[in-house]
């Protein structure tokens, strides 16, 4: 008989297989959920949309849920579903001999003239299409789930299952379960909104649906802990209940599902089973070996088993579903807990193969550029020779100090052993410990690095970079010794060799590094501070300060940021001062960087500020925020700042003698900071004025060194207070002109002035004095001068117009919301470089909508004069039209 013939009408529907074996009822079974199934809303809402498209494919790894899921929707149907479970290496005829008996055993009649298969290898074209136009007929679609499809590999099959899927029109919806992507043409059907798809994204169990199915296991549990559960297993729901069910058993769930090791449990066996031992040899050799991987690309697999075949065994497991999970980019993962049990048994099959696995992938990953990976993998193999040489030589020891990552590069090289030895690994002890705060080991190994390579030769020009490398962190690391023992001169020399380095080194090295300069620039300013350098510190501070916003450099912009904010509070500068450490703190907050980083001196100078505006309870605060236990980096600048703020805080609330105590800086210099020492000399003499000591005051201020301004203003009170208002006159005249001066030193001097005339009788000059304090204090809400000022005082702040430019900021009675500065009161960016004088006064006539020819004839100066002010002025502020640099200049209270 001939396959013709066979295939023709029948006369019954057969009872047996083209083979003549009774058909298995087993395969046209719909399986059963168990009782701890969980019925997921959200996939059967998705599931119902079978039913709109001809083309359904669940597809998934293996314990995904997808059978389970179908299985518990064709209950939710009502209606019948004619389900076939595919078999492995099975003819095209015996495949449409079960797939006809599944319509007839769900209750689809299909007449004789349908036919039979011949054989089990062989079926007819005229059954397809008489199958095709029979179903075609029907007055609602049969749904047909073909489970266990990804065992169905014959190409002819999925051809002629096509046919009959198109041919049939409105009467089939073919529903696929299957672990692999299917032959049919799915591209054709995604393309004409004909498919519904669900994967293993979706499969996945969320947080929230994995606390219930452990209750239902009897688990209630917190969702934190699903959560975790969750993320190890990626909501595999094989694994969950696989864990479930091993948690039932132990006194405590909660810490069992978070601590449980998965290559003893019975979802090692599972996935070692399903999993593993499906593959080839050489497939299970592939994947035990990238086991040590986070990721891998074929060429990174090929180098750890040299097969040469990785990106086809790759892509097949892939498209396989069999956990390994494709990135993009040629890049793969391997499921978590399949990784953890890959990982396991590559430790058990082949021991000591480990260390050699993470040997080749670092020196893999780092000539693909892959640095950080390379340096975990040289470190898991524990070559730290090379993991401390692949730091240094890629110029990358300042990762140690800035960036997201530099506490995980701290925690991998705290594994390293004292055995390791050379310039590379003692240069990485040195970073680790100056990050720590810890001046004397850091220095110790630093100078042993310096010695090394003391006695190495420089390459040649063109030669490898990694020497150079060396030497330019050791001028680093050198730069941050320095600023750490406020040694200018020393991180003077250090930077200017990191100069001379930086010229023989490849400049896409360069590039890639941002924070090398970054930090360079930011130590030396901090020395050229501590020294009392202000302007040559604000040149190397305004150049990390306005860096471009990398996240490698936003820790050494935000320091650099703080410090010339300090430099602003010391030259009298509140609001300036204000804006740029609320800026840093926002570049912090911006990069997400963790609690601790830098050196914290942005809050003790808002502290200081606070202080001097009266606001006593903020600055208190701002202060216990700024003392971080955890913060280990100390110099000498932030320590200084920390007893400015402390010292002046105490003053201000009458703590005399807790004031002087917090004066000195805690942290020792090798040289002294004349600032520092005004500031600890100013806090003594206004313990000795407040006490009834003017003359002691005024002798603690002669040995103030020459320059400090605020000094000056305080030793003239002082001789004022001892009853020599001419010497304090004199004093202040040797100042002019105080152009470069702050509010916060002007204003003590006009109030010095203030009660020298008030002392003398002439009290208009008095008043005068007093209203421009107030004028000048008020855009600062500068409020301590005046409390500190004395009695004389409080008389002429009753005068008219005196009590008026008082009112609502300085005077008691003010409303909280005129004493409080308010969020738009503060701008969100400072200005690294300030407005010169001539620029402001431009600036002012521009709000006044005066055009450029007017401003010009007010000024005496020519029209192209202003125009070049203007684009100074555009530049400074970071706009590009009159108006809004007029705005911009009013947040910034400059106008």
């Amino acid at each position: 008989m001939n396959g013709l013939e066979a295939s023709g009408p029948a006369t019954a529907a057969p009872h047996a297989d083209p083979d003549g074996d009774p058909f298995l009822r087993t395969r046209f079974a719909i399986p059963t959920p168990p009782v701890t199934f969980l019925r997921r809303e959200r996939l059967v809402h998705h599931l119902d949309q079978a039913l709109l498209t001809p083309l359904t494919m669940v597809n998934g790894a293996a314990g995904a849920g997808k059978t389970l899921l179908v299985a518990d929707w064709t209950e939710t149907r009502g209606e019948p579903v004619a389900w076939l479970t595919a078999e492995a290496d099975q003819g095209c005829g015996m495949f449409w001999a079960y797939l006809l008996q599944s319509l007839r055993a769900a209750g689809v009649p299909l007449s004789a003239a349908v036919g039979f298969p011949a054989g089990a290898s062989l079926v007819d074209r005229t059954l397809l299409a008489r199958l095709a136009a029979e179903l075609s007929e029907r007055d609602r679609p049969v749904v047909v789930v073909l489970d266990e499809y990804d065992r169905v590999t014959g190409p002819e099959i999925a051809e002629q299952l096509e046919f009959v899927l198109h041919h049939s029109g409105r009467g089939m919806r073919l529903l696929l379960v299957t672990r692999t992507e299917p032959l049919l043409p799915l591209h054709r059907y995604r393309a004409a909104g004909a498919m519904t798809e669900i994967r293993d994204a979706e499969l996945a169990f969320t947080p929230e649906e994995a606390a219930t199915l452990l209750a239902a296991h009897g688990l209630r549990l917190p969702v934190h802990t699903a959560r975790s559960l969750v993320e190890r297993t990626r909501g595999w729901a094989a694994g969950l209940r696989l864990c479930a069910l091993a948690a039932q058993g132990s006194p405590d769930p909660e810490t069992y599902l978070k601590e449980f090791e998965a290559d003893r449990t019975t979802v090692a066996d599972f996935l070692l089973a399903e999993v593993l031992k499906r593959q080839s040899p050489e497939t299970q050799d592939l994947l035990l070996r990238v086991s040590v991987l986070e990721r891998f690309c074929p060429e990174l697999a090929d180098a750890l088993t040299v097969s040469g075949d990785a990106a086809s065994i790759l892509a097949a497991l892939h498209r396989e579903n069999a956990f390994v999970e494709d990135l993009g980019h040629a890049w793969y993962r391997l499921h978590p807990l399949f990784g953890e049990i890959l990982h396991a048994h590559l430790r058990v099959w082949s021991p000591g193969l480990e260390p050699e696995l993470h040997r080749r992938a670092a020196a893999w990953l780092r000539r693909s550029g892959s640095l950080a990976e390379s340096l975990a993998h040289g470190a898991a193999a524990g070559d730290w020779e090379f993991t401390a040489g692949a730091l240094v030589e890629e110029l990358a020891i300042g990762r140690l100090f800035t960036g997201l990552r530099r506490d995980d590069l701290a925690d991998l090289f705290a594994r390293m052993g004292p055995e390791a030895t050379g310039p590379a690994t003692d240069l990485v002890r040195a970073a680790r410990d100056l990050s720590r705060g810890d001046l004397e080991r850091g220095q110790t190994h630093l100078r042993l690095a310096e010695r090394s390579l003391a006695g190495e030769r420089l390459p040649t020009e063109g030669a490898a970079p990694g020497q150079v490398a060396a030497r330019l962190s050791c001028a680093l690391l050198e730069t941050l010794a320095a600023r750490l023992t406020g040694s200018p001169e020393r991180a003077e020399r250090a930077v200017e060799t990191a100069g001379e380095l930086q010229e023989r080194m490849p400049a896409p090295l360069l590039d890639e590094h941002p924070e090398l300069t970054a930090l360079l620039m930011t130590h030396l300013g901090s020395a050229r501070l501590w020294a009392g350098r202000f302007d040559d510190a604000r040149a190397a501070l305004a150049v990390v300060a306005g860096c471009s916003g990398e996240a490698s450099t936003a820790l050494p912009r935000g320091e650099s940021l703080e410090h010339l904010a300090l430099i602003d509070y010391l030259n009298g500068w509140l609001g300036r001062a204000e804006r740029k450490a609320l800026a840093a703190q926002k570049t912090a907050e911006r990069f997400g960087l963790p609690p601790g980083a830098g050196s914290g001196l942005g809050p003790l100078v808002l502290a200081a500020v606070a202080v001097e505006r009266n606001e006593l309870e903020q600055a208190r605060s701002l202060l216990d925020a700024a003392a971080d236990p955890h913060r280990a980096m100390r110099d000498p600048v932030t320590e200084a700042g920390r007893s400015i703020a402390t010292a002046r805080l105490l003053l201000a609330g009458g703590h005399s003698q807790a004031a002087l105590a917090a004066a000195e800086p805690t942290v020792a210099a090798d040289v002294a900071s004349p600032w520092a020492a005004g500031h600890t000399a100013l806090v003594a003499s206004a313990v000795h004025l407040a006490e009834g000591r003017p003359e002691e005051a005024a002798e603690l201020l002669r040995a103030v060194p020459p320059g400090q301004v605020a000094c000056t203003v305080a030793a003239a009170r002082a001789q004022l207070a001892a009853g020599r208002p001419a010497a304090a006159i004199d004093l202040l005249d040797g100042l002019r002109p105080l152009g470069r001066i702050g509010p916060a030193v002007t204003v003590r001097a006009s109030l010095v002035r203030a009660e020298a005339a008030f002392t003398a009788g002439d009290l208009t000059a008095s008043r005068r004095l007093v209203l421009q304090a107030l004028h000048t204090a008020r855009r600062e809400r500068l409020r301590l001068p005046f409390i500190d000022a004395g009695p004389w005082i409080r008389p002429l702040l009753g005068l008219v117009p005196l009590r008026g430019a008082a009112a609502g900021w300085l005077m008691p009675g003010q409303s909280p919301d005129e004493a409080t500065p308010r969020p738009h009161d503060r701008p969100a960016e400072p200005l690294v470089e300030e407005l010169s004088g001539r620029e402001l006064d431009v600036l002012r006539r521009l709000a006044r909508m005066m055009s450029t020819e007017e401003i010009a004839a007010d000024l005496y100066v020519s029209v192209n004069t202003v125009k070049t002010h203007l684009k100074s002025v555009y530049r400074k502020l970071a706009v590009s039209r009159r108006h809004d640099a007029v705005r911009r200049a009013r947040e910034l209270r400059l106008l």
